[in-house]
């Protein structure tokens, strides 16, 4: 992230903020609304039996599927976000990553009986989210000068209002609309047609982005980039050889696959933080410091991942079989509930963009990751008393909709902040990637909580619920007490 010079013409804002948010803010709008669009339907799809136009997996494996898949989403980001920093550029990157998306969304739209166009086109979602994500929002991050904290944090939240519009529009249109009755191809279609419109949108207010992400921070050179296509082919050649040994060997399962995937979520970003602080990098001691106090604030981040992101797999299956789905007299289909979340978040992102300028530095990105972790550990507690209370028949759908709103509270004092936090915290030499690094938290958390959705086959639905609500309330707990610590940490030079 570069600071704007001294010397510079005057900064053009909109409310405040460069003219360049608001095509980021629209571009993540429809993306995310091409992402939620399906991710509202792929459990339903999956679970769903051919008779009914689904794949007819066991819930418990679609459960890990969706978990494993939205790891993948976020996993790719460190790849993703490599590229951008070292041939792309973040500009060109999230171009060519929205291009594979909508890909992707057409392969899932084609109406055949074969699954392979379903496996095709998630793959295809995986790799192009891996280029717009970190690449996206470290563009909003470099629209603000390295020293305007409050007001970045404040842009993160307005950004996030963009997400949280298509998050929210989402659901309805595809679940309640095109998607009831088994056109599960219908809804797929609507999200390639929500990213087309992101992507046009995006190339027409390609000039408010100033210099921001147009070229690499470290373009590689030429003996960098001929010994990156010797390992990447040579990786891509083992892990083939690999696939086919377990396929010829008959142990291959689908499960199995989704436990070697959490695995590997785990393992990447523990290798990647020991080779970011071991290697030289040309990195100060203050910003290898940084980095250790940034992974606390990431450990954090995965524990609410793996509960926040339960809400397309086991809460929406609660809604469809455990809960009343009328609301003001209306019912609506389950996947619908899923646009409770972000309907909340619009409306109270607002107010959190206004209050973390107010506080300014009076409270610390670790005390609000603590806060975070609370309230979403707490909004499970609300989750066990409504999974107890299921047991007698189905139960209001207001029970939901606490359980979001108290999830939500903890997601605005955490995620645009983590974002945020993460741009400030990047070390020059690695600013992409680190939010590829920041997306890794997510990827961590969704494998680990779709695994741990296994244990509903060993245990009560509400004891379940009251497990993970003990974890994220203790792993709260433990980081508001080394808050001070850790402020010290993330010093400025």
């Amino acid at each position: 992230m570069t600071s704007r010079p001294a010397t510079a013409e005057p900064e053009t804002t909109v409310l405040g903020h460069p003219r360049g948010l608001a095509t980021l803010f629209g571009t993540e709008m429809w993306e995310r609304f091409s992402f939620y669009g399906m991710r509202a339907i792929l459990a339903f799809f999956l679970i769903a039996s051919p008779a009914a136009n689904g794949l007819g997996l066991p819930q418990q494996t679609a459960y890990a599927v969706v978990g494993v898949y939205g790891s993948l989403i976020y996993l790719v980001a460190l790849p993703g976000g490599w590229l951008a920093d070292r041939v792309l550029g973040a500009r060109r990157a999230v171009l060519a990553g929205g291009i594979v998306i909508m890909a992707g969304h057409i392969s899932m739209a084609v109406p055949v009986r074969t699954p392979a166009f379903v496996w095709l086109g998630l793959l295809l979602i995986i790799v192009g989210t891996g280029l717009v994500k970190p690449n996206l929002s470290s563009m909003v991050g470099r629209l603000y000068p390295r020293d305007d904290n409050a007001r970045r944090d404040a842009g993160f939240s307005i950004f996030y209002f963009g997400v949280n519009i298509g998050a929210f529009a989402a659901p309805y249109v595809v679940g309640d609309w095109l998607a009831r009755d088994g056109r599960w191809h219908l809804g797929f279609g609507a999200a390639a047609v929500g990213m087309a419109l992101g992507l046009i949108q995006y190339v027409r207010g390609w000039r408010n982005l100033d210099g921001a992400g147009m070229e690499p921070g470290h373009r590689l050179t030429a003996a960098e980039r001929a010994r990156f296509t010797r390992l990447a082919g040579v990786g891509c050649a083992g892990t083939a050889v690999v696939a086919a040994l377990w396929a010829v060997s008959g142990t291959f399962t689908l499960d199995r696959l989704t436990v070697v995937l959490t695995v590997v979520a785990i393992a990447i970003p523990t290798g990647y933080f020991g080779y970011i602080l071991r290697g030289d990098h040309d990195l100060t001691e203050f910003e290898r410091s940084r980095v250790r106090a940034y992974i606390w604030l990431f450990v954090a981040a995965a524990i609410f991942w793996m509960i926040y992101d339960l809400a397309p797999s086991v809460l929406n299956v609660f809604a469809r079989d455990r809960t009343d789905l009328s609301l003001f007299g209306m019912r609506m289909e389950a996947a619908t509930t899923q646009a409770i979340n972000p309907l909340f978040v619009l409306i109270l992102c607002p107010v959190f963009a206004v209050l973390w300028v107010r506080l300014g530095d009076r409270v610390s990105a670790s005390q609000k990751f603590a806060l975070g972790l609370v309230l979403c550990g707490l909004s499970f507690v609300v989750m066990a008393l409504a999974a107890h209370l299921a047991a007698g028949g189905r139960v209001s759908l207001w029970w939901l909709v606490l359980v979001y709103l108290v999830q939500v509270f903890g997601e605005l004092s955490l995620s645009p902040v983590g974002l945020s936090v993460t741009t400030h915290l990047a070390p020059k030499s690695f600013q992409s990637q680190m939010l590829g690094v920041w997306f890794l938290s997510f990827a961590v958390g969704d494998a680990v909580g779709g695994q741990t959705a296994r244990l509903l086959g060993y245990m009560s639905e509400p004891m379940y619920f009251l497990t993970l609500a003990l974890i994220a309330v203790a792993a709260g707990l433990v980081l508001l007490m080394f808050a001070r610590r850790l402020t010290h940490l993330m010093r400025d030079d």
